[in-house]
């Protein structure tokens, strides 16, 4: 018999085949009539990486998922990130800037981790007045990815862990919960403050 889930996680299916059904007409449309649909195309693009975000977090916590790790040069991944999610900043008029003082090699799921950080970014960005910044250091042991911008921060509910968040946050705590390295978990946390000012969002990996 089907759960609930079950069936969400169906109907999750058939909208990112609705998505990609879409994206590929626009990319026909931009090729046939010369026109820019990069924001259009963008947004699509988000949509089906945030349904993928739910159905990983669905499958941990069914009990039927599990990480892909590997060895990754954080460099890279900040820059791929970055690379993703520049032009929509550019598009709004922010600037993103990457800080690297971790600069090392470090074992977790690229793909999900990339997807984390992309999420980050996408809210950063709709808060931001100019500046998001990307940054990754190590603090007691753990790498640390920071998504900061100038905006005006997080209401207070946003960063009780208690209180309802929001879909893109409580995926991210689901997946970061999984990284565990010598008993120690991965997390997510929130705060104000940082070196611009606004919101700062914190993955942890251990």
């Amino acid at each position: 018999m089907h759960t609930v889930l079950d069936l969400i996680s169906s109907g999750v299916h058939d909208a990112k085949n609705q998505l990609f059904l879409a994206e590929s007409l626009l990319v026909r449309a931009e090729a046939e009539h010369g026109v820019a649909l990069d924001e259009a195309r963008y947004a699509i693009e988000l949509a089906a990486q945030r349904l993928s975000r739910v159905l990983a977090a669905y499958r941990f916590e069914r009990g039927i998922g599990r990480l892909s790790i590997s060895i990754v040069p954080v460099s890279e991944l900040l820059e791929e990130a970055a690379l993703v999610n520049r032009r929509h900043c550019e598009h709004l008029g922010l600037t993103l800037d990457v800080d690297d003082h971790a600069d090392e090699l470090r074992a977790f799921d690229r793909e999900l981790v990339l997807d984390i950080l992309s999420n980050a970014l996408q809210n950063a960005s709709r808060f931001a007045r100019a500046r998001v910044l990307l940054s990754a250091q190590i603090e007691d042991g753990f790498l640390c990815l920071r998504v900061e911008d100038d905006g005006p921060g997080f209401a207070a509910a946003e960063m009780d862990e208690q209180s309802s968040p929001g879909i893109g946050l409580f995926v991210a705590r689901v997946l970061a919960l999984q990284h565990v390295r010598e008993g120690r978990h991965g997390r997510v946390e929130l705060r104000n403050g940082g070196i611009l000012g606004g919101g700062v969002f914190e993955l942890y990996l251990p």
